[in-house]
């Protein structure tokens, strides 16, 4: 399967940090993106990154180029954010675009589920919403939020290694589940 893993956002990305600046999203986003890759080469997929590590990446190119690769998924990690100061937002949800496809359904709920067991935070549930990065992708595409930085106990968390790998495993784990299913419809 060709996927493009998307980690959200640059390193240079204005706002895209903790209240305190002790983690930038990027960072979060690109080790995760690192992990993903990793595991999934070994399971036999072809992955490629939307993003660079030293520049921002304008969505329309990261979605040009998934559009013109023809990949059969699209996954955008992220570090999700509730205002500017430290509160007690929290928790785990994924997004498809407000008119998703079955198969992007599938897969939100799959990533959701896996994300949530994996890392014991909170289920925010599956939502929809008009990103880019779900809009103009013309595979199922879904954007993952695995935690607040603005919550200071998952800021803690996304700096972990232990929690990288976690999201990382689940992240595999849901899109090896889609496989499967996808293609035990093919056969049936």
């Amino acid at each position: 399967m060709k996927i493009i893993i998307d980690a959200g956002h640059g390193p240079e990305t204005p706002g895209k940090r903790s209240p305190d600046g002790r983690l930038r999203e990027f960072h979060f986003n690109s080790a995760v993106a690192e992990a993903v890759k990793k595991r999934l080469v070994l399971d036999g997929h072809s992955v490629i990154f939307s993003h660079q590590k030293e520049a921002d990446v304008p969505l329309h190119e990261r979605t040009h180029l998934a559009n013109r690769l023809k990949a059969e998924l699209f996954i955008s990690i992220h570090a999700n954010a509730f205002g500017s100061a430290f509160n007690s937002s929290c928790g785990i949800e994924c997004f498809t675009y407000t008119k998703p496809s079955a198969a992007a359904k599938t897969l939100a709920a799959s990533l959701q589920n896996a994300l949530v067991l994996a890392t014991g935070r909170p289920d925010r549930g599956v939502k929809r919403a008009d990103f880019a990065v779900l809009r103009d992708t013309s595979m199922p595409a879904v954007l993952i939020e695995c935690g607040f930085m603005t919550n200071r106990i998952e800021l803690e968390l996304l700096k972990s290694e232990n929690y990288r790998n976690s999201c990382a495993g689940a992240i595999v784990f849901a899109i090896n589940c889609y496989q499967t299913a996808l293609h035990s419809r093919r056969k049936a």
